[in-house]
């Protein structure tokens, strides 16, 4: 730290507020303060056991507590200041400021999301899909540095999103997913592994994963599931597979009366299966919201984002402006020493 002259100058350093600010580099040396006061008593009891008589005739006004005579305790006065700025000099007071700096590699993950008629199907609040949007939508706010991407998904595919760090808009995307956006109907599972593959084949990325969330068998789509996992395995994606709802009799709308209809659910895991093992992932199976929650933490937990960081400590020195002034103390001291101040009669 390069300190101007003024402010040397300025009163802010003898303020308590001021010396409660700062890091002491070498904060025992405070306790030589405490030195100062013993030094004044061992001052006191030399003087006394010295017991210095001088017999003088002065008028009787001179010897009744004279203010003038206190013009001695001056030069001790400033050789004590002398002492207690030398120990703040010595404590070395500081501030610091620690800068960090982090870098993230992160990874590509893109979601494939099925958004058949099958998904309107309510064993999940309020149903499949909106329990899934929900669900990404946390997944996504949980990340830090990824890039994510995403690939919807009927009877045929559609790249909703590119790999991006734009979770605002990602997210606002998510939020209008709904059953019109893709006119033809049935479930093209292998379509859309080929079409989120061709996404992430270009893709830097020392980690890329694919997280495909369907509910029924593929039986659409001009792509065999299997060969399109087997093409996103050769370009080095990772597919986490999850297989969402119930089989059997699940509810479905309400009826004239208002009941609650009941349709039946089928799902094909063995597909799903086969896909997850093609690609080095895992297989999960969510029969209700909670499960698929703990099924996006598992994975949140599996594909870490790792952070690098870099600490920098800059600190600042004070120490310059105290033993300033305990040096100026000191040149008092020694001028007051040999004048008249110290000179005055002793009560």
């Amino acid at each position: 730290m390069r300190e101007s002259l003024a402010e040397f100058f300025s009163w802010s350093w003898f303020l308590p507020e001021t010396l409660r600010s700062y890091e002491w580099e070498n904060p025992l040396a405070l306790n030589l303060l405490w030195l100062i006061p013993l030094l004044i008593l061992l001052r006191k009891f030399i003087k006394f056991l010295k017991n210095p008589i001088l017999e003088l005739s002065l008028p009787k006004r001179a010897v009744e507590g004279n203010p003038w005579t206190y013009l001695r305790l001056i030069p001790t006065g400033f050789f004590f200041l002398f002492l207690i700025f030398l120990v703040l000099a010595l404590a070395r007071p500081q501030r610091s400021n620690e800068r960090v700096e982090e870098f993230t590699e992160g990874i590509d993950i893109l979601l494939v999301l099925d958004i058949s008629e099958s998904m309107d199907l309510q064993d999940f609040e309020p149903n499949r899909l909106e329990a899934a949007k929900n669900t990404a939508l946390d997944f996504i706010e949980g990340r830090f540095g990824d890039r994510i991407g995403m690939v919807v998904f009927s009877g045929e595919a559609y790249s909703l999103s590119p790999l991006t760090n734009d979770y605002q808009l990602l997210s606002s995307l998510i939020q209008e997913i709904n059953f019109s956006m893709i006119e033809a109907k049935g479930t093209a599972i292998g379509s859309a592994i080929a079409a989120g593959t061709n996404r992430m084949k270009d893709s830097d990325s020392p980690s890329k994963v694919m997280i495909l969330l369907s509910d029924g068998e593929s039986n659409a789509g001009n792509v065999d599931p299997i060969f399109a996992a087997q093409l996103a395995s050769a370009f080095g994606i990772k597919i986490y597979t999850i297989a969402v709802g119930k089989d059997g009799m699940v509810p479905y709308g309400t009826d004239f009366f208002g009941r609650p209809q009941l349709v039946e659910s089928y799902l094909d895991e063995s597909t799903l299966r086969e896909i997850s093992r093609i690609g080095n992932g895992l297989f999960f199976r969510a029969s209700d919201g909670a499960a698929l929650n703990q099924i996006f933490d598992q994975i949140n937990t599996l594909e870490k984002t790792e952070i690098l960081e870099n600490r920098y400590k800059e600190t600042a020195d004070f120490y310059r402006i105290y033993l300033f002034w305990g040096i100026l103390f000191f040149v008092v001291w020694m001028t007051f020493k040999s004048s008249f101040f110290n000179n005055f009669l002793l009560d």
